[in-house]
């Protein structure tokens, strides 16, 4: 397996540091509002990865955290008249209904920034004994100068940054490029007892604290959107780094921008979009394709026309496992012949592929394309004027089926038996009686009414096949 590194600019071959194990770090969101569809591409593409790490024999241990302590938050709670408290929990929630939605699995851990205050308070003073950081009328700045490597990560030099930089002559800092650490309390605002007064943490600081913790101080993989990868990634490198003394994750995966209709996402361009609105429009596993159809390295571009092909895809997907169902229901061969086991045989095939593409910098644009062809190949080999058995019936859902379950593609596929009520059933059954008796007015009488009702039959050799349309 290859991973571009973002920290090297190239593909490196994935290591693990210790076999068989994989420890994962995401940066979650900021919750103050319900999450964007920029948001969801991160969230969807690093919970592929870490199901396809699963796939691959792995354990991984998988932790993604959520900034509950932010201006954000504390600017919409006092326009409510609400709590910082409460304002984070209410989007925690949402963000769960959202990523559920989406068939994301939980994280291992989903810690709070709110729940590390100690660590917190413990890793700033010890930047402070070792050098790293300094206080200044109650707030706390990490020295970058002093951190050698500072840049690595972003690609970025300390001295362009400083050129570029404005000086705020008012907050004390040494240098423009130094960040918090720490912040003073403001009035108002919530805030925690510290060493150097009440206050509450920078932005950066709750991440290393958390991998620290929770993963400990080298990890695998740390991943995120491009937007992180300066400040917020470089600030972890060297605050980690310098607190730690050893390198803080050996891969770097950054997921490419997405744009709306070619034009960035932007709240005063009014091209911004959440995920609940999305999902209302062309639902969540729509959402999930379209998101997997591209490399995750490469910029997306969100238009309606895209999202109506990733949903007809989908669809494509939905019915070639809803007729293997069908078939592996009501063939009446139960033997497996000889030619069908050789084309279950050639299956293997596209498992093979699909690994090859998936291992080649998590190619998950390939492995959708992987499994189209294997269900192009299904679909031929099970048409209608064939008469597949049971078992080969079986082995072609499992076939598809594992290898959409690591993209986690039919999660929201419930099979007829969810979408069949009592009433269609009976209409179907009432229908079967009637061509039994040659009452083919009555018999095309109850398919005109399935068909107002939004279910279309198909008469096959193996039964009747229903769809809701």
């Amino acid at each position: 397996m290859k991973l571009y590194n973002t920290h090297t600019g190239q593909k490196e071959a994935f290591i693990p540091i210790e076999p068989g194990k994989v420890k994962l770090y995401v940066c979650g969101p900021t919750v103050y509002d319900f999450i964007h569809v920029g948001n969801a591409r991160p969230t969807i593409l690093f919970d592929v990865l870490r199901r396809y790490l699963e796939y691959r024999g792995y354990d991984v241990t998988f932790v993604q955290n959520f900034t509950d302590v932010d201006d954000k938050i504390i600017d919409r709670a006092n326009r409510e008249g609400s709590t910082m408290a409460e304002i984070s929990e209410r989007f925690i929630a949402e963000y769960y209904t959202d990523a559920e939605g989406l068939g994301v699995q939980k994280a291992t851990f989903h810690p709070k920034a709110t729940e590390q205050m100690d660590g917190i308070i413990a890793a700033v003073q010890t930047l402070i004994d070792k050098g790293f950081a300094y206080e200044v009328h109650g707030d706390v700045y990490f020295r970058t100068a002093k951190f050698e490597p500072y840049g690595n990560l972003s690609g970025q030099q300390l001295d362009d940054l400083l050129a570029g930089a404005r000086v705020d002559v008012n907050s004390g800092k040494e240098s423009p490029m130094d960040f918090a650490l720490w912040k003073s309390a403001k009035p108002g605002e919530p805030s925690w007892p510290s060493p150097w007064g009440d206050g509450r943490p920078g932005w950066h600081i709750e991440c290393s604290v958390m991998v620290n913790r929770y993963l400990g101080k080298t990890i695998d993989i740390h991943a995120g959107g491009q937007d992180l990868t300066f400040p917020h990634h470089e600030n972890e490198v060297a605050q980690s780094e310098a607190l730690n003394d050893c390198k803080f994750a050996n891969y770097w995966m950054h997921n490419g921008f997405l744009s709306i209709d070619n034009k960035k996402m932007s709240k005063s361009l009014g091209n911004f979009f959440t995920v609940r609105d999305a999902a209302a429009a062309y639902g969540y596993d729509t959402i999930r394709m379209f998101m997997l159809m591209s490399h995750y390295r490469s910029p997306l571009n969100y238009s309606g026309e895209i999202l109506m092909q990733a949903k007809a895809g989908l669809e494509r997907l939905y019915t070639a496992v809803e007729n293997l169902e069908f078939l592996a229901k009501n063939a009446e061969h139960t033997a497996l012949a000889e030619e069908e086991q050789t084309i279950l045989d050639g299956l293997a095939q596209y498992k093979d592929r699909f690994i090859q593409v998936m291992d080649d910098d998590f190619n998950t644009a390939d492995g959708v394309a992987v499994i189209f062809e294997l269900v192009r190949e299904v679909n031929s080999a099970t048409a209608a004027d064939k008469t597949p058995s049971k078992p080969f019936a079986e082995g072609c859902l499992a076939a598809i089926r594992e290898l959409a379950d690591v993209l986690g593609l039919l999660y929201a596929y419930g099979g007829e038996e969810v979408c069949l009520d009592t009433k269609v059933e009976g209409l179907i059954a009432a229908r079967q009686q009637a061509r039994t008796d040659k009452n083919w007015a009555e018999a095309d009488r109850i398919r005109d009414e399935l068909k107002d009702m939004g279910v279309l039959l198909e008469d096959t050799p193996q039964g009747v096949k229903w769809r809701q349309v």
